[in-house]
């Protein structure tokens, strides 16, 4: 398959889960229970984090599709800073986003749409968020920083990773076409992915001159 073929296959499935976002932040101001849908994303992102790493975050992440699909026109596309990759950085937002949502749901208990209402809350805000510096930086900068992303990526560790064959010849191609801005080709002597923020998209693997990268079947292009 070639590079703009997966990339056709890999939109028609995010089109298929976007809708998602807005369904929640905007019809959730109307109708509060539909917050309650952003748990079963929570719960969703970590049960394929314990067996495939972190995949959800391709294209079965509404939000995560929402942004590729439509931020990518506008974003400036520049290199996600440091900052936001830093486990100091990634563990405060993990402790600020539960922490607020914790006071929110304490205070809302037991009301059903109260409760409801305070995911759509966090959900609108930290949205807006990753729409601004989507544009500003990279249309996946929100995604470094992204609480249940960063779970996902420590569930990671040795679940199916990209395996990096000794015939790369550092092109960088993977690099460039990676939607989380990873490097694969600079870990080419581990012979295997080390970053676990690897979404498994497959597109690195796609766009490779050599067929150097692969993932087990099911993920290869």
């Amino acid at each position: 398959m070639s590079l703009k073929e997966f990339k056709a296959k890999r939109t028609r499935l995010q089109s298929y889960t976007w809708f998602g976002l807005p369904l929640v932040v905007i019809g959730g101001w109307f109708y509060p229970k539909l917050g309650f849908l952003l748990m079963g994303c929570m719960v969703g992102a970590l049960g394929i984090a314990a067996f495939q790493g972190r995949q959800w975050c391709d294209w079965l992440c509404p939000r995560g599709s929402f942004y590729d699909l439509f931020l990518d026109r506008v974003s400036r596309k520049a290199t996600i800073p440091l900052f936001f990759r830093r486990t100091g950085t990634r563990i405060g937002m993990i402790l600020l986003l539960f922490t607020v949502l914790g006071i929110q749901i304490y205070y809302a208990w037991p009301g059903v749409d109260a409760i409801g209402k305070a995911f759509v809350v966090v959900l609108t805000v930290t949205t807006s968020i990753g729409i601004v510096v989507g544009i500003g930086i990279h249309p996946r900068t929100w995604c470094t920083v992204c609480p249940m992303g960063t779970i996902a990526n420590w569930m990671s560790a040795g679940k199916k990773p990209l395996a990096i064959e000794e015939t790369c010849i550092d092109c960088t191609l993977c690099a460039k076409v990676c939607p989380m801005q990873l490097t694969p080709y600079k870990d080419k002597a581990a012979g295997v992915m080390q970053d676990n923020d690897c979404v498994k998209c497959g597109t690195c693997v796609a766009a490779c001159p050599k067929k150097a990268l692969s993932f087990p079947k099911k993920h290869a292009a």
